[in-house]
């Protein structure tokens, strides 16, 4: 294996006279570029933008209510990943804005970590309705499809909130500017679904793109590689997790997310409808979908419903469109203690990742 001191190297040694800007999907990625330091080690040419890959980020706001109402006005027993108890939504000043606000109120609202977690929940209390709130990329939805496959008990229903990665990527190069010249793809989503699902992009864009891991070795590989297409003009998908992400993907984890789940149009907060880009309950489960066994508690009255809170720029940050500390409120009125966006929230966000990276000024500051 070709270490990393020897893969910067390599970068250096190609020289550009030009910025180039290559996006990383993934918010794992994001992390392991931050945590190893490698936007100082890289040359100063090399932008890398951080994209769409927090699924808390994107998770849409109504969603994140209804879940909150159920809890609140239902009495269910509200399940969902950590980082999803303290996104907010927009409602009026004093009024519950986090499911952790509706935990503190009285709600049944529990921290799980897996999908399991809510089975084992829905089993220790048969007499009551357990609702589990699932959002999350490929990654994650396909453990829920799974567990829907194999049986659920029947008190436990499933809040879906599911996308795809790549719908948005397609959606970012379809819109003409798409604001980067290389695409470095999610290793997880790739190990799930197969490489190949990423071909698009070189094949329909011209543009190059590679598969990484998370290490800063294949990171750094998968920079060299697309950098040197660029050098070269020549345009192909390479593959620098080769170890974990073969072509087909798991061909369990597909089939499960197939039989279970339909694919649909999906609202991504703050950014809107994204074709094709959501997972939904085939209605062969219509008896577990959690949007059809409860009122539907979406309120017309709420203002800025969908959108990030006033002066939060979550969506520019997840659309690759501006970097997180050129928020208008980063490190001002949102930080960890208090984030107002969910990308200050969740540990895949790109605004929580630079904070924890020690960028703790805005650029205007």
């Amino acid at each position: 294996m070709i270490e990393a001191r020897a893969w910067l190297e390599k970068i250096h040694a190609l020289e550009f006279d030009r910025t180039v800007k290559i996006m990383n999907v993934c918010g794992g990625h994001e992390r392991s570029i931050t945590h190893a330091g490698l936007r100082g080690a890289l040359p100063k040419w090399v932008e890398l933008v951080p994209g769409p890959g927090c699924p808390v980020c994107v998770c849409p706001e109504e969603d994140v209510y209804q879940a909150m109402r159920l809890a609140l006005k239902d009495g269910v027993i509200l399940v969902a990943f950590g980082d999803m108890l303290r996104v907010p939504v927009n409602v009026k000043k004093g009024e519950i804005r986090t499911l952790a606000e509706a935990q503190a109120a009285g709600a049944d609202v529990r921290p799980i970590a897996s999908p399991l977690d809510a089975r084992r929940i829905a089993l220790e209390n048969p007499d009551r309705p357990v609702v589990f709130f699932a959002a999350g990329f490929e990654t994650t939805t396909a453990p829920t499809a799974a567990m829907l496959a194999e049986g659920i008990p029947d008190n436990l229903s499933i809040l879906l909130s599911g996308r795809l990665t790549w719908p948005a990527v397609a959606m970012l190069l379809d819109s003409g500017t798409p604001g980067f010249d290389a695409l470095v793809a999610p290793g997880h989503v790739s190990t799930v679904m197969g490489p190949e699902e990423w071909r698009f992009v070189v094949e329909r864009h011209d543009i190059p793109a590679a598969v990484a891991g998370f290490a800063p070795e294949s990171l750094l590989a998968s920079f060299y590689s697309v950098l040197r297409q660029l050098k070269s003009g020549e345009r192909f998908l390479d593959n620098c997790y080769r170890e974990v992400a073969h072509p087909g993907g798991n061909s369990t984890a597909r089939r499960l997310l197939a039989g279970t789940l339909d694919i649909v149009d999906a609202n991504w907060r703050g950014i809107g409808i994204i074709p094709n880009s959501g997972y939904a309950l085939k209605p062969a489960f219509a008896q577990h979908d959690a949007r059809l066994l409860f009122p539907d508690h979406s309120d017309p009255d709420r203002r800025r419903a969908g959108e990030m809170p006033p002066g939060c720029d979550c969506a520019q940050v997840v659309l690759g469109k501006i970097y997180p500390n050129q928020c208008r409120i980063y490190g001002k009125a949102c930080t960890p203690r208090n984030p107002v966006g969910p990308c200050m929230v969740s540990d895949e966000g790109a605004c929580r990742i630079w904070w924890a990276g020690g960028v703790r000024v805005a650029v205007d500051a």
